[in-house]
């Protein structure tokens, strides 16, 4: 199975590779997660919202295999807990060969990119940036993956 996390974002902090490939290294074989950064749309004045959206939005689009189940990190988006996460890990590595979770860029996504998601998903109500988001995801894949196979890091 192929997961594939999708940002919009510049360059990030070291720290966030630092600890991005820490889980990395512990995720098995049958989980390939790789990451693709669309840039930033230029933010220059007299440009609305939307169209920063549509801008970034059309570069992710462009990375979505037709075979694939796309999910949108959004706000308004449903709350899974740890055991959600790996329910849905379980179900993706059986019906999917391609996973996309899609993280926007500081105006998020677009309707038109929302609209090809077959799911939402929040992180949480609190506001995070862009870097400590990805570190989350990872963390939370690697957990789902950990209570699928009964592995000690995740108590309950």
């Amino acid at each position: 199975m192929r997961i594939q996390v999708i940002n919009v974002a510049q360059k990030l902090p070291a720290w966030v590779d630092i600890a991005c490939n820490d889980y990395l290294k512990r995720i098995p074989r049958e989980i390939s997660l790789e990451f693709v950064t669309v840039p930033l749309a230029s933010r220059k004045s007299q440009q609305s919202r939307a169209r920063l959206q549509q801008q970034e939005s059309a570069l992710i689009l462009e990375k979505l295999a037709s075979d694939s189940l796309n999910i949108a990190l959004d706000e308004a988006g449903e709350s899974w807990s740890s055991t959600d996460w790996s329910k849905h890990l379980q179900r993706w590595m059986f019906d999917f060969p391609r996973v996309n979770l899609i993280i926007g860029g500081p105006d998020g996504l677009s309707p038109a990119c929302i609209e090809v998601c077959q799911h939402k998903v929040s992180l949480g109500k609190m506001t995070m940036p862009h870097a400590l988001v990805k570190v989350v995801l990872v963390e939370q894949l690697y957990r789902a993956w950990s209570i699928h196979k009964g592995h000690p890091y995740h108590r309950q």
